[in-house]
């Protein structure tokens, strides 16, 4: 219990103030407005994070990638070599790897989130295989297609992902399957308006239940049950969609 009550709410009076001040400049916010309106309703903002930087970063290996692909990611990577053999099963079941698209679009299934649902891509330029998660889910949508003018064109790298921002706060649901910055500002701030519907992909999960051989349709059973699990006990947040057949 606190110890001092006024200095709780004192806190959380100014937590409050913190969030409901935040926001755009008058002309960002204009043109976030025009590319929410521009989404089909309704839709779930997805927050890739598969960019070279991030990947040389997390030092994980990956296997199948695209030999561009794996150009961009030596170039990234330097110095910093991959973890290798067993250190790099250790560290791949610790969650520190970042899920490909092609393996969120396969979290996303084994979710039950229909193939046809339309998707926000919050990501920034650099994205790597972004097909891997297109040839599953076709109705996505991002930044460029979407806004196409010449002011958009010159935009800074930072004022676009807060146009991600924009949209993710707004969207019906938002998933990630990595918890970053911009994950814990977008998670916050939707909690703050009372939209729940927040999902971050457990990275641990799927490499741990890969780890031990599972495929088809195990992997898909196996992977709902660990984000039901984390659901129920409230790790993270979760759709609550998503376990329906459970009473919560």
């Amino acid at each position: 219990m606190e110890r001092y009550p006024p200095l709780y709410y004192a806190k959380a009076a100014l937590c409050q103030a913190c969030y409901n001040a935040l926001r755009l400049t008058n002309v960002l916010e204009k043109k976030g407005i025009e590319l929410l309106e521009a989404i089909p309703k309704p839709f779930v903002s997805l927050h890739l994070r598969f960019e070279p930087d991030m990947v040389a970063y997390s030092q994980c290996e990956f296997s199948g990638l695209s030999y561009a692909s794996v150009q961009v990611i030596e170039a990234a990577r330097g110095d910093r070599e991959p973890w290798s053999g067993e250190q790099d099963r250790i560290w791949r079941n610790r969650g520190k790897c970042p899920l490909t698209p092609k393996e969120t679009a396969l979290v996303l299934q084994a979710l039950a989130i229909p193939t046809d649902t339309n998707i926000y891509l919050a990501a920034g330029d650099g994205l790597m295989e972004l097909e891997g998660s297109t040839s599953v889910y076709n109705n996505v949508f991002t930044k460029s297609t979407l806004l196409s003018d010449e002011n958009f064109r010159n935009m800074h790298g930072n004022t676009k992902a807060a146009l991600d921002y924009f949209v993710s706060i707004n969207s019906y649901a938002y998933v990630a399957p990595y918890f970053g910055n911009m994950d814990k500002m977008v998670a916050a701030m939707r909690a703050f308006k009372g939209l729940y519907k927040t999902l971050f992909l457990s990275r641990r999960g799927f490499a741990v239940l890969t780890s031990q051989g599972l495929k088809g349709k195990a992997l898909m059973e196996a992977l709902w049950k660990v984000h039901r699990d984390n659901f129920v006990m409230g790790i993270g947040s979760g759709l609550p969609d998503c376990f329906c057949e459970f009473k919560i």
